[in-house]
């Protein structure tokens, strides 16, 4: 049998819980200073991904000039080498307030000393 992942700590947990937070603030300095120099973030409605802070600074500037997106995290999963998968419930409006999606999705993040290292957008199992 194959070993379970190991448990989440809780620093894991509140790191991701503060990002969420500073990005649904759009505080993008608060959200940058939780990832590391050369973090590999997705592109979710473009396609692709961006690397280090201040690609990911222009992504969000951007994405948050076309649309409104809220992202609530609902729960952590612990994964094979030392991933976290949370299951979000994410609700996009277009800047006239019009919905645009309502789901809940997968955020699978890597996490290297203390700091965000990436973040993918996944299926829910």
């Amino acid at each position: 049998m194959a070993n379970a992942p190991a448990e989440i700590s809780s620093a894991h947990v509140e790191l991701l819980r503060a990002a969420y937070a500073a990005f649904n603030a759009r505080d993008i300095d608060a959200a940058l200073a939780l990832m590391t120099p050369d973090v590999a973030w997705p592109r979710a409605f473009k396609g692709g991904f961006v690397r280090g802070p201040e690609e990911v600074r222009a992504y969000w500037t951007e994405q948050w000039s076309e649309i409104n997106p809220h992202v609530e995290p609902l729960s952590f999963h612990s994964e094979d080498a030392g991933r976290i998968l949370v299951e979000v419930h994410q609700v996009v409006r277009d800047m006239a307030g019009t919905l645009f999606a309502d789901d809940r999705v997968g955020h699978r993040f890597s996490i290297e000393q203390g700091l965000i290292k990436s973040m993918e957008v996944c299926s829910l199992p």
